[in-house]
């Protein structure tokens, strides 16, 4: 009987303190969104930054997911796909982004973006290359799928009908962002802005916006030539990393490196606030597939358990003889 009731007032505490935080976070005046996080960057390299639209020359399919802080019951989903392409009439590359984000079932948010690229051969082994983003969004919040003060009972916990319940806010609208890429053989960098006009996201505040992100990258892809690799073709690639955010009042510094031979791959990304993820990946005919584990070693590991990501990349064979536009040497996780 007293483990029942200690069972009893632990989940009444969990649901009562999580009704408490989402009113405290959804009760001010101002609240400022923030975006998705993936964790394989250049296996969903159009998320990065739009620059990188047609970058891989041939035809090329990508979808991600990610469930992030699995501990707790179904809270953070997001799933992207994405396809772009070169074409050297244009002088450039086209691309379509499609982003689900979800936070339980009560939370969803739909992007859909068009991007256009343009290359600039500075030289034989140096491109720039700008890239442009035209998106679609649209945030919904399902009232009905969230617990309230009003829904409690003191001795039987959330039985109440809410004065909620069945209420439904939606918004949408357009945003644009934007971005740049120069690269050799060996080094690329790149910066991007996204979500320019910084759009309203929900009617549950007088200010919800969506801040301005910023991001900027550079790495380098570096062959390491041994007998053993000369004589197979497969030479060992190291790939030095380092990617920086900024998003309204939250900064974040990402470092990372990547270590390929032939068709394997093993990456390790390092981000502040003790955040560690392990990527492993690998190639099957023209389709790349990448897992990978993000673990949080601080007090925040006790509720999340860690995130899971998985990525699938699919690169179309084509004729490149002619191509006009250098491809982009980066790691493929």
């Amino acid at each position: 009987m007293k483990k029942f009731i200690a069972k009893y007032f632990k989940i009444i505490f969990f649901k009562y303190f999580t009704v408490n935080l989402f009113i405290i976070c959804f009760s001010t005046s101002k609240i400022c969104s923030q975006d998705a996080e993936f964790s394989q960057f250049f296996s969903n390299p159009l998320y990065l930054n739009p620059a990188f639209a047609g970058t891989n020359s041939c035809p090329r399919f990508s979808t991600n997911h990610r469930a992030q802080w699995t501990g707790l019951p179904d809270v953070f989903n997001t799933t992207s796909f994405s396809y772009d392409q070169n074409i050297d009439k244009i002088h450039g590359g086209l691309g379509i982004i499609i982003i689900n984000d979800k936070l339980a079932s009560s939370i969803q948010t739909n992007r859909i973006s068009g991007i256009y690229s343009y290359d600039i051969k500075f030289s034989k082994n140096f491109h720039f290359r700008t890239g442009f983003e035209a998106s679609f969004w649209q945030n919904k919040i399902d009232y009905s799928q969230l617990n309230f003060v009003d829904m409690i009972d003191p001795l039987r916990g959330f039985v109440n009908q809410s004065s909620n319940s069945g209420f439904n806010d939606s918004r949408n609208g357009v945003d644009f962002s934007t971005g740049f890429l120069g690269y050799s053989d060996k080094i690329f960098f790149g910066f991007s802005a996204h979500h320019l006009t910084q759009p309203q996201q929900l009617y549950i505040s007088n200010v919800s916006k969506l801040e301005r992100k910023y991001t900027f990258n550079i790495g380098a892809h570096l062959p390491i030539n041994s007998t053993q690799s000369l004589v197979n073709h497969n030479p060992i690639i190291i790939s030095p990393n380092i990617i920086w955010k900024e998003q309204g009042i939250n900064q974040q510094l990402n470092i990372g490196i990547y270590a390929e031979k032939g068709p394997y791959a093993l990456g390790f990304w390092y981000r502040d606030n003790n955040n560690y993820t392990i990527i492993l990946g690998g190639k099957i005919g023209l389709m790349k597939i990448g897992y990978s584990y993000g673990l949080n070693l601080s007090r925040l590991y006790i509720a999340s358990a860690g995130s899971h990501e998985i990525s699938v990349q699919i690169n179309f064979g084509c004729d490149n003889k002619n191509q006009l536009y250098k491809t982009l040497s980066c790691p493929s996780f």
